[in-house]
């Protein structure tokens, strides 16, 4: 029976995004089984002490520009630091990956890569039902049946339940993985989860 990581996810992340590919060729090197938790950073960030981005001192700010297109320079990844739609509401593409979770986790996982480019390197609304049929159907994925399951309650309560099992578990912000009770936050501590899963 293979590793399992839990990877808590936000739909708007810069550093999801950013992070995405390689924790999805790590588990597969690894043949870990990636289970697919997005995680609305709205209800985390009031619960762990962290600011939404506008609230933060500028200094922040500005420095997070400079860490974004470092890492994106460094890992060969196209991206608009300043993209027109954000910040954005990434709720609704969050109960989208969760519709395609209903599918398989590969079509999951699929579907929020495509939801990054969207947003990190096309600047598309991914508020947008729009946006999300494009980057649904570019997966291979029914971009109908997931509009009408993301639409129902239950899309809604799964989704909350992940933020509390986050913020449960000691998650204070996204990219989060979590192997066997231990927690990597952000993309640039995969190289910790992978000496963990080699070992």
């Amino acid at each position: 029976m293979g590793k399992a990581i839990d990877y808590y996810l936000a739909t708007n992340s810069v550093w999801a995004y950013l992070g995405h590919d390689r924790v999805v060729a790590l588990a597969k090197q690894h043949g870990a089984d990636l289970a697919v938790k997005p995680i609305n950073l709205g209800m985390v960030f009031p619960a762990s002490g962290g600011q939404p981005l506008p609230q933060r001192a500028p200094q922040r700010q500005a420095y997070r520009l400079v860490e974004m297109a470092r890492w994106a320079e460094f890992l060969g990844k196209p991206i608009h630091v300043q993209p027109k739609h954000f910040p954005v509401d990434g709720n609704p593409a969050a109960l989208w990956i969760l519709a395609a979770a209903e599918v398989g986790t590969a079509q999951a996982l699929a579907l929020f890569g495509a939801i990054g480019r969207a947003l990190w390197e096309q600047e598309r609304d991914i508020s947008d039902p729009a946006t999300l049929t494009a980057a649904a159907t570019a997966c291979g994925l029914d971009a109908t049946a997931l509009a009408a399951r993301a639409r129902h309650a239950d899309m809604s309560a799964r989704y909350k339940a992940l933020t509390d099992e986050a913020i449960g578990r000691g998650v204070f912000g996204a990219p989060t993985y979590v192997l066997d009770g231990e927690l990597f936050w952000g993309q640039d501590r995969l190289d910790f989860l992978a000496r963990k899963l080699a070992k």
